[in-house]
């Protein structure tokens, strides 16, 4: 039988690391995050990474794994992540991923097969100087399919497709060999709470002194060129660190941006109709109807 893990998804600032901390207590899991920027230590504010406080208790996997200098890919992500489910099914425990980087969930959930092509420095120096809609407009000639799955505005994400199909043709529809039995779980809210609950996170985090996080990481070697890479947050931080964007100009357009990516997160979620939706997991009557599902799910 193929190992049972639980998946709890959803879009930035909905509560999922907060539901997933409650199921494991209640479950005897695990968690093992799949957040492509909280793999990095030290972007802790700006990421929104759960502090040893809020984790209760709850051993949490594939967190400050890496240094923020350098790239990490969800093919690193896959190997240490299988390994984590495997040993903490070994102890008798259930495996609870928890995260809103749909692209590593479904790698990683999924068991799909990456093309094995090597980066390519020379391509990346000329693409990185054009804009995501540029790089999105080149997508499109060389690999239209591709281009209808992919984020038009992860400047990454993309260069790494047109990487790939400058050296095969095009991207080749992935393979899966599906390791796993999951049970997704995913939490929405109504446009209008979750916009107040991105500005009231956001407000929460300048209190926190995001900006001298971003500073000490400059300071600590991180170049504006990556601080730009690694996005929203980090990218508008750096923008005011060198005085290209005022305070009150950073604040608007961060909230602006994060509400563009909890939609993007959205939009890729909403397509994988295994997902079970709620809307309200933290009132007891939603609580409950989790925990028997959770229960009949790890009864079969």
């Amino acid at each position: 039988m193929k190992q049972k893990i639980v998946v709890v998804v959803g879009s930035t600032a909905v509560g999922k690391s907060a539901l997933a901390v409650r199921l494991a207590r209640t479950f005897n899991g695990e968690i093992i995050s799949a957040d492509s920027r909280q793999v990095y230590r030290g972007l802790n504010i700006g990421t929104g990474k759960i502090t040893h406080h809020e984790m209760q208790g709850v051993s949490h996997h594939l967190l400050d794994v890496t240094n923020p200098k350098k790239q990490f890919s969800v093919v690193r992500y896959i190997v240490p992540a299988e390994k984590t489910i495997a040993d903490i099914s070994s102890r008798g425990k259930i495996p609870i991923i928890c995260g809103g980087t749909g692209f590593y969930i479904s790698a990683l959930v999924d068991g799909i097969v990456l093309p094995d092509v090597p980066a390519n420095p020379d391509l990346r120096t000329r693409l990185k100087k054009k804009t995501p809609s540029e790089l999105f407009q080149i997508l499109q000639k060389l690999d239209p399919r591709r281009a209808k799955e992919i984020d038009k505005y992860n400047a990454r994400r993309i260069i790494r497709a047109i990487e790939i199909a400058e050296a095969l043709g095009n991207v080749p529809k992935l393979s899966a060999l599906r390791r796993y039995n999951p049970l997704f779980i995913g939490i929405t809210l109504a446009p209008q709470e979750l916009q107040k609950r991105i500005r009231v996170r956001l407000f929460k985090r300048m209190q926190q002194d995001m900006v001298a996080e971003a500073k000490r990481l400059h300071i600590g070697g991180l170049s504006w060129k990556r601080m730009d890479e690694l996005g929203l947050e980090y990218r508008y931080l750096a923008l005011h660190l060198q005085g290209k964007l005022t305070r009150a100009e950073m604040l608007k357009k961060l909230n602006t941006e994060i509400w563009h990516y909890a939609k993007r997160q959205m939009t890729w979620f909403k397509r994988d109709k295994r997902i079970k939706w709620f809307t309200d997991p933290f009132s007891k009557p939603t609580n409950e109807r989790i925990k028997n599902i959770i229960l009949k799910f790890l009864r079969i």
